[in-house]
């Protein structure tokens, strides 16, 4: 295990990893899908046609995520990538303990919110090895960890831009053909989840932007210019139902907190690095006014902004109200920087998981994800279904 006080030693040369990974030849060359066991490739294959019974008429007939890694179920797994998570200790708590390609030790946020939808137990992967035709129809995600609004951010991590997420669910809309795909469209619901990626990255850990945008709300509006245009292009392919999170309490990260040496032992390891969090509480003020003025100008359209903050820094602050006894570092080795990659079974595990706020240094539980979910399936989908939920 690595001693604390490396902290900043191993993030620099996880930044230069990045780097080097981002410039390399084999970053512009055609990807071929990674080598994967048999286990894998079954679960991918049950995960991707677990489609429910459906009733005649559904409220929401299907649910599709656009995004990073918060909503992403596998679509890396064909990328040359280092933000992958189809290897252990990932997946550990998913049925069949195997792991898919999920940022966690279980299920997302989507694969909660299409169960209690009664649309089939999980949201799978676009890009997921045996996805039916019929699966596909009722939900899929075209989220792509270490994606964000900026471009620049999903090519240095070598995975999908969100225009190219959109671009994916057009030819999905494409193979559907119409007029179902504009009944599909107009009654399902969009979940979208982007933006942490690219503060985190292009600001904090490795400043690309500070150039361009020398003050970081600047930078802010330049996301959420890109947010409103690829809102607007989905909704131009007949999108109605919106949920839009914001980001959370980037300062809390147990990543983002280790590279300013606020981890034990050189602190008591107690509260966030809070200027990071007034800067994204101005960024998600800024998201909600975006939404409300789209909506006005938009149609027969819903944009539903999600407050992923404020539960995710009352985990932080009162832990035992959720079961958590660790809130400050991920479950996966010293749980400072480990993620993705970096984030393997060598490495010294939790025993619960269920009692850790993250997973990684980055991404949260399964236990995290159930109470997000359980908040906005109470909160938000309820107002789109006549069916109690």
């Amino acid at each position: 295990m690595a001693p604390r006080s490396l902290a900043p030693a191993i993030a620099i040369f996880l930044a230069a990893l990045l780097l080097i990974a981002s410039s390399s030849p084999a970053a512009s060359a055609a990807r071929s899908p990674p080598p994967s066991t048999a286990k894998h490739h079954t679960q991918a294959a049950s995960d991707a046609g677990t489609t429910k019974p459906a009733p005649q008429e559904r409220d929401i007939p299907a649910v599709f995520a656009f995004g990073d890694s918060t909503l992403d179920p596998g679509n890396n797994n064909r990328f040359t990538t280092l933000v992958r998570a189809d290897h252990a200790p990932y997946g550990r708590d998913f049925p069949g303990a195997v792991p898919t390609g999920r940022f966690s030790d279980g299920k997302l946020i989507t694969d909660y919110i299409v169960s209690a939808l009664g649309i089939k137990d999980l949201l799978p992967a676009y890009h997921a090895p045996g996805l039916t035709h019929e699966n596909a129809t009722t939900g899929v995600s075209f989220a792509s960890g270490g994606s964000g609004l900026d471009d620049l951010t999903a090519r240095n991590a070598m995975v999908s831009t969100f225009s190219s997420q959109i671009a994916d669910f057009q030819q999905l809309m494409s193979r559907i053909g119409e007029p179902k795909a504009s009944d599909v469209a107009g009654k399902s619901l969009f979940i979208l989840s982007a933006g942490t990626n690219d503060v985190t990255t292009n600001y904090y850990l490795m400043p690309f932007r500070l150039l361009n945008f020398p003050i970081i709300d600047g930078y802010h509006d330049y996301l959420i210019s890109a947010y409103q245009s690829y809102i607007q292009s989905l909704y131009k392919l007949g999108a109605r139902r919106f949920i839009v999170a914001g980001m959370p309490p980037v300062g809390c990260l147990p990543v983002q907190k280790s590279l300013r040496g606020m981890q034990p032992p050189l602190s008591s390891g107690k509260g966030c690095f809070e200027l990071q969090n007034q800067e994204t509480q101005r960024y998600n003020a800024k998201l909600q006014k975006m939404l409300v003025a789209l909506e006005a100008e938009s149609p027969g359209a819903s944009f539903n902004y999600v407050d992923i903050y404020t539960p995710l820094k009352d985990m932080v602050t009162n832990p035992t109200k959720y079961g958590f006894t660790n809130v400050e570092q991920g479950c996966c080795g010293t749980g400072m920087l480990e993620m993705g990659a970096l984030c393997t079974s060598f490495l010294p595990q939790c025993k619960s998981p269920s009692q850790f706020m993250f997973f990684d240094s980055v991404h949260p539980t399964q236990a995290t994800y159930k109470a997000i979910a359980d908040q906005i399936i109470k909160n938000h989908i309820s107002q789109f279904t006549n069916n109690r939920i």
